[in-house]
């Protein structure tokens, strides 16, 4: 397992899907020399989605490949679909930059918490249930996806308390700074001042 350093960071994104977990880390990221790291997944891409960008899309085999490589540093298993996070995409990431973010699910976040402690932040991203059904069908999400995601909405919003900091997203710009002003004085906590 990757040993992160003093100066590094993790923070995490969760929440239920719909939420705009990712639209906030994105936009929080642009404020902090912040670098990305995605899950490989072996669910298809959604029409809006792109390899690489949004997540890294690989068959069942491949999956099973790397998993029997030991390259993954977790995995979960979401109603048949795999996703995982490799270490090695961590440690690049940790090579140029000392904050790193990701955005998962509880099971995923958890896991990564129970490995690095309060080196990890985790941020609980949440939007009501009709939002979250708006969002979905604005982006034509399948009505099958939507239902699946939504079978998991109260299971995974029991994960809130469990979280750092808990941020309803009823407006991304306006949580993203929100987001921004902890993840600041956060790092200004860390940091030695001198006085001359």
């Amino acid at each position: 397992m990757y040993k992160i350093k003093d100066k590094e960071k993790l923070f995490i994104y969760t929440g239920p899907d719909g939420s705009g977990r990712k639209t906030i880390a994105k936009m929080v990221a642009t404020a902090f020399d912040m670098e990305t790291v995605l899950s490989y997944t072996t669910r298809p891409p959604r029409h809006y989605e792109q390899d690489g960008v949004d997540y890294h899309f690989i068959t069942d085999d491949t999956f099973q490949e790397m998993q029997n490589n030991e390259e993954f540093l977790e995995t979960v298993d979401i109603d048949g679909i795999h996703y995982g996070i490799r270490e090695d995409d961590i440690v690049k990431a940790f090579e140029h930059h000392n904050l790193v973010y990701l955005t998962l699910n509880p099971e995923g976040t958890e896991k990564l918490k129970e490995m690095y402690g309060d080196r990890v932040m985790r941020f609980f991203i949440f939007a009501n249930r009709d939002t979250v059904i708006e969002r979905h069908k604005a982006r034509n999400d399948k009505e099958e996806d939507i239902q699946r995601h939504l079978s998991h909405y109260d299971e995974i919003m029991a994960y809130k308390n469990e979280c750092e900091h808990v941020f309803e997203n009823y407006d991304s710009p306006q949580v993203s700074f929100q987001v921004s002003e902890v993840i600041e004085a956060f790092l200004d906590r860390n940091r030695i001042v001198t006085d001359y």
